[in-house]
């Protein structure tokens, strides 16, 4: 388990994520830092989720300054896939019975309760309520299908977010879809690697992703640096007040500091 979070229910909880590929395995001038990458892919952990549960994809983006002020760009697509391994369904499950049997512990402890006293308190509507929350908040081997949080990352050394965007999605696809893409996954990702350059500054680059083509510019040395973040989620984030007063302060040089869950 990530961090000490054992009084969250099971599928409440966070767990400790680890890399488990990357291409290729060395770049001399782009070192690969799987530590710090393993965080910013997964920043709260890894996560179980039910069929009950919300499992829409989501991108994020994270930067890796270096020391001598070099960056590195990371653009994230964070999905739910289906556990097949029997050990740790079997595992959820243990998880769940000692969650429950501590919670009910504490519960009858606290009240000196029983079985019989507890179902008499309760009356029809509660117990419904009841029983749906702990459906909610519960995991049968039996009768549910475990989920776990992958993601898939592409690291690049301009903020081309929007392009990432377009391939990560494409690849997603492309692996949940029942049927293949018209050539196997490998050449995809060998194509974006190793065989679509940097455009040159001022010019555009159009290259195939798995099902449709990805446009990407960028700048010239006489235009403003590449930012391909749509400025509407700021807009939406922050609120106009907001946004003002942080314009405000760049235009002022005062020190900023962005805190987010």
């Amino acid at each position: 388990v990530a961090g000490e979070n054992f009084d969250q229910s099971p599928l409440r909880r966070t767990f400790k994520s680890k890399v488990l590929a990357h291409y290729p395995q060395n770049i001399e001038w782009n070192p690969f830092d799987q530590d710090a990458v393993n965080m910013l892919c997964m920043p709260k952990g890894l996560s179980f989720r039910t069929q009950a549960d919300n499992r829409d994809p989501q991108l994020h983006s994270f930067i890796i300054t270096r020391e001598d002020g070099s960056r590195t760009y990371g653009f994230v697509l964070t999905f739910y896939e289906e556990v097949t391994s029997k050990q740790i369904c079997t595992a959820m499950q243990t998880l769940y019975q000692m969650h429950n049997a501590e919670q009910y512990g504490s519960v009858c402890a606290s009240s000196s309760c029983s079985m019989d006293s507890l179902a008499s308190s309760i009356d029809e509507g509660d117990a419904t309520s009841l029983a749906k929350l702990q459906r909610y908040n519960s995991y049968d081997i039996a009768r549910d299908t475990l989920y776990v949080s992958k993601c898939i990352c592409l690291i690049t050394p301009l903020p081309f977010m929007q392009a990432c965007k377009k391939f990560l999605i494409q690849l997603y696809k492309a692996v949940t879809s029942q049927q293949p893409p018209p050539l196997p996954l490998e050449s995809y990702i060998h194509n974006i690697l190793y065989e679509v350059p940097l455009p040159p500054p001022g010019r555009s680059l159009k290259f195939y992703g798995v099902y449709e083509p990805i446009i990407c510019q960028r700048p010239g040395p006489n235009e403003l640096p590449l930012s391909d973040y749509p400025l509407r989620e700021v807009f939406e984030l922050l609120g106009l007040e907001n946004l003002v007063q942080v314009f405000t302060c760049v235009l002022l040089e005062m020190q900023i500091l962005l805190y987010s869950q």
